[in-house]
């Protein structure tokens, strides 16, 4: 029994690796056929008044995820129903708009007659296709090719591959939006006002690190025992060390504790200066919690509190993990 289900284990294991690197090659061969029809979109969508983008089944699931993409960065765009459009949403197409239609097949029907009402309204059409010779192309006035080989389905037969390219073209028309429209990252957080994005990218470092009379600090030459009174009486799990002008020297933190401790029998002899570590990972009191985050997270060993230091490298604060994780980041 255990070898038929370590049998079926890599089974399952193939299958999953197989479909990833099916969609990973449907996704490349998409990439090299990115031309100037591409670019032309980008402009379309840019110098219109919104983008509306429609679909139906998966690619309408699809189309609604780059509309939600577009509207987050900069570019008004709204999703529209197919059939709910024929039946009085269409109103909501005004002339200067444009369209974005999602199809596998090129003839989907509901798109298709979608298409004089959207045209006697003068919008212009982009269609992302999986056959670029099929009658909605020829409705078009840009098609982007999102044709692939084969779903990577084992049927051949559910949506996969095609859904899979259709979003990724989609992130690259709203990631060239935001290149061209030099969309910032103060713009994008005004539109992510609550949750963890909002957070991330609206609060910075020095409305939440410690600093003033909250700051530990000791002299390269105090002792390693004025050092642990002075990180205990903070009680911020670490003392930083500067010198006479305040600039940082280095950082004791527990683990320097713990590490001093394991090396040396004699502790009464040590200073601030012998335990710390020299040149710490540092962040500026304006970067954006996200990147204080981040500088403790992308490394080898994993860090939990960052030295604040201003462009004369003066420690002006330290910030842990812990203070970003208490705001809910």
């Amino acid at each position: 029994m255990s070898i038929e289900v370590d049998i079926l284990h890599d089974k399952l294991l193939t299958e999953g690796r197989r479909v990833v690197l099916e969609e990973m090659a449907a996704l490349q061969r998409t990439a090299e056929r990115i031309d100037g029809q591409f670019a032309a979109a980008v402009e379309m969508m840019a110098s219109a008044n919104k983008v509306v983008v429609s679909g139906i089944g998966k690619s309408g699931l699809i189309g609604r995820k780059i509309a939600a993409t577009l509207v987050s960065t900069g570019t008004s765009a709204v999703f529209l129903h197919p059939v709910e459009a024929l039946h009085g949403d269409i109103g909501i197409i005004e002339s200067g708009d444009c369209a974005l239609f999602l199809s596998k097949s090129g003839n989907t029907a509901e798109l298709l007659k979608l298409i004089p009402p959207v045209r006697t309204r003068g919008i212009r059409v982009i269609s992302v296709l999986g056959a670029v010779d099929s009658p909605l192309a020829a409705l078009s006035d840009i098609v982007l090719d999102a044709s692939i080989e084969r779903e990577a389905c084992p049927l051949n037969a559910a949506p996969m591959s095609s859904t899979t390219v259709a979003l990724v073209l989609g992130d690259a028309l709203a990631a060239a939006l935001i290149r061209m429209k030099n969309f910032t990252i103060g713009q994008f957080a005004a539109r992510h006002p609550l949750g963890q994005l909002g957070r991330n990218i609206s609060l910075c470092v020095r409305e939440t690190m410690h600093g003033g009379e909250y700051l530990p600090v000791v002299a390269p030459d105090a002792s390693f025992r004025e050092a642990l009174i002075e990180s205990t009486r903070k009680g911020l799990g670490c003392v930083c060390v500067v010198d006479n002008w305040g600039e940082l020297q280095g950082i004791i933190t527990d683990g320097d504790v713990r590490r001093a401790l394991q090396q040396h029998e004699e502790i009464t002899s040590l200073k601030a200066a012998d335990v710390c570590t020299l040149r710490p990972v540092t962040v500026a009191p304006e970067a954006l919690l996200g990147e204080a985050l981040s500088l403790m997270e992308n490394r080898e060993k994993q860090i939990s509190v960052l030295p604040v230091v201003d462009s004369y490298n003066r420690c002006v604060g330290v910030i842990r993990v812990h203070d970003i994780v208490r705001i809910g980041l």
